[in-house]
């Protein structure tokens, strides 16, 4: 039965999907029930994408719950190609049952045929390399400044390690002695005193704990049986360390970090530990402050005495932008806020730091789609931006590692869910211009994701050395690549611009044989000469060139700032008359303010006559009743005193006194 790092797409997803119940004569629901609710639904929706392509169908009535979830989850996925869906159900699988590729039936893929990389050149007659990676050949004849032959006596040139890769920018195979490591990719990896450590991964699904070092002066890989030391005492008894995978191996001094990382049974918080070459034991460091949540697929980058740790994927799979410091000197982790706009949440993405001041970040993926964006940090001011990229922007990817040369940042490999990317491209962080170094075909280790970059300086001379990763396969194959001199001066004196042919000449050639044999060719001075004055003359030619156009272009700048500042008069022009129309106006309405408040008053005073004239109105009108009524009494009076004195005579009374 074939491994799964053997079976290529789609026929390992076939595989997969036909071990997890989504085959003819299985049934998917009694498969996936071994599955949490939400994995299941996760696989069901990637396996409806990869075959049927997006979710086009009508939702399902609500009394189908069930199948309303499945609809949702599938038509969560929008327009994710079918290629990339079918990756994710291969990696989800891997993840949550490592050992499904053991118990799924018999498959016979078809093989995969490589194109293979960068060999060295087969050469006649040359006798072999020793054992311990290291070759000698005499030295040829030289030639002197006037062109004529000098004998010089045969000395031995011994190349050993990283010597004998002689191509510049060419990636060349590592010829490695020793047992080496079992293939793997998200694993961790650190130089530290000419030797590369190799921590944990992925394999099959299944993490890793091994501790693999490769000798760069021997080209020998060995492993170390380390172990994890509980407690800080000499007595601490010692135990296994955990595997892991998606963590990030810092070197600091004479130790190394291995910092965050997933584990089958993830702590609440990032774990950090340390390992000491000299004891070979890991130990866990005790942090102080809130450590962040636990994940992996982070960035960690070393800036000055401090780790900087952005985004990352949580144990439940959620996307994470956040940023902690750890101070190394204290072990104290702060959570900083910071300003501006951060990149998305995202996870496999690249940083770089450049000038101690500003945290580079660079693509990276979520589970639907892939990045291409850079973003920068300014430390200082804590104040996230997004710059425009010059030069060639990269494609989308995820996965990719990146290692930093002075002020050149180099990244390699990655991919997008559909392939792994073929060319190492180069940033240079004073003016974001990105370049190619070079490119690769076929599908070769150095255009998988989840590899590791590392940087060495070797006997004077600047390489660039991978590892492991994933496409399709998983791989144990460490490549180095010799920086130029160009490439290198670059980085030192930007404004100094040293041409290939330049740089190339400060060397002698080399051509080196698959059995990894040199031999050196001497130069002429002369041709040399010529070599250097043509370069010269090129450079000079692109460099009036340049001024040319940088003269037009501010040229064009300066016309478009006169237009720009006649256009800013005119605007200021009109602004001071419409200032003056509105003061015109609110005094005006100051005004009628005015005389409506005064009308108001006048009103106010009416109403109050009209009310003094109805109380006078109601006062005539008592007085006239009153008036009747007196007028009324004094006639009854009168009516009376006259009956009154015809009846006193006929009675005989006397009138009265008073009457009379």
């Amino acid at each position: 039965m074939a491994s799964p790092g053997s079976i290529a797409y789609p026929d390992r997803f076939y595989a997969a999907a036909a071990y997890a119940g989504f085959g003819a004569a299985s049934s998917a629901s009694a498969s996936l029930s071994r599955f949490q609710n939400d994995v299941a639904l996760l696989l069901y929706a990637l396996h409806q994408q990869a075959t049927a392509g997006p979710c086009n169908v009508p939702k399902p009535r609500a009394w189908s719950p069930v199948e309303q979830s499945k609809w949702t989850s599938w038509h969560g996925l929008g327009s994710m190609p079918s290629a990339e869906a079918m990756r994710l159900f291969v990696k989800i699988l891997e993840e949550e049952d490592p050992g499904w590729y053991s118990r799924v039936p018999e498959f016979n893929p078809q093989p995969v045929v490589d194109i293979e990389m960068h060999k060295p050149k087969e050469e006649a007659n040359i006798v072999p390399a020793s054992t311990n990676g290291t070759s000698s050949v005499p030295e040829p004849k030289t030639i002197s400044e006037n062109g004529s032959s000098v004998e010089t006596q045969d000395k031995v040139v011994i190349l050993e390690g990283l010597s004998t890769v002689s191509a510049h920018e060419e990636w060349t195979a590592l010829f490695v002695s020793g047992q080496r490591p079992k293939p793997r990719y998200e694993h961790g990896a650190t130089i530290l005193q000419d030797k590369m450590y190799i921590f944990g991964g992925n394999h099959n699904g299944r993490y890793l704990s091994d501790l693999q070092v490769l000798d760069l002066k021997s080209l020998t890989w060995s492993k170390i049986d380390a172990k994890l030391q509980e407690g800080m005492s000499d007595s601490a008894k010692t135990a296994q360390v955990s595997p892991c995978a998606g963590h990030s191996l810092i070197s600091c001094g004479n130790k190394f970090f291995s910092v965050a990382g997933h584990t089958k049974d993830p702590s609440d918080s990032i774990t950090v530990k340390e390992f000491d070459p000299h004891t070979c034991t890991w130990s866990i460091v005790r942090t102080y402050g809130k450590p962040p949540v636990s994940r992996g697929g982070q960035s960690v980058t070393l800036v000055g005495s401090t780790l900087v740790v952005f985004g990352g994927e949580d144990a439940k799979r959620g996307l994470l932008n956040d940023l902690h410091i750890l101070d190394l000197e204290t072990m104290t982790w702060d959570d900083m806020d910071a300003i501006g706009t951060p990149p998305a949440p995202r996870s496999d993405h690249a940083a770089a730091c450049h000038a101690d001041r500003y945290l580079l970040i660079f693509g990276g993926g979520s589970h639907a789609t892939c990045f291409n964006d850079l973003h920068v940090l300014d430390l200082q001011t804590m104040e996230w931006s997004r710059p425009k990229q010059q030069g060639l922007i990269p494609s989308p990817r995820a996965g990719h590692a990146g290692a930093t040369v002075g002020e050149n940042w180099y990244i390699v490999g990655g991919g997008n869910n559909k392939s792994g990317v073929s060319e190492t491209l180069v940033l240079n962080m004073s003016t974001l211009a990105w370049s190619v170094v070079s490119t690769v075909e076929g599908r070769v280790p150095l255009a998988s994701e989840g590899m590791t970059l590392l940087y060495s300086n070797y006997s004077g001379e600047d390489y660039l050395i991978s590892f492991g990763g994933y496409n399709g396969r998983y791989s144990n194959e460490a490549y180095a690549l010799k920086l130029s001199v160009k490439l290198d001066s670059q980085s030192s004196t930007k404004d100094q611009p040293i041409s290939d042919t330049t740089s190339r000449v400060l060397e002698p050639e080399v051509e080196i044989s698959q059995d990894g044999k040199i031999r050196e060719i001497a130069v002429d001075n002369a041709d040399l000469k010529n070599r250097n004055d043509e370069a010269n003359e090129q450079l000079l030619a692109a460099l009036k060139a340049e001024k040319e156009e940088l003269e037009a272009t501010l040229n064009r700048e300066g016309l478009q700032t006169v237009q720009l500042k006649e256009e800013i008069t005119e605007a200021e022009a009109r602004n001071t008359e419409l200032t003056k129309e509105l003061q015109a106006v609110r005094g005006q309405l100051a005004a009628e303010q005015s005389r409506c408040f005064k009308l108001e008053v006048d009103v106010a005073e009416l109403r109050q006559k009209l009310q003094s004239l109805d109380a006078l109105e109601r006062e005539v009108e008592l007085l006239r009743r009153q008036k009747a009524a007196s007028e009324q009494a004094a006639l009854d009076a009168k009516q009376k005193q006259g009956s009154g004195g015809v009846w006193g005579w006929l009675v005989g009374t006397p009138p009265d006194d008073s009457d009379s």
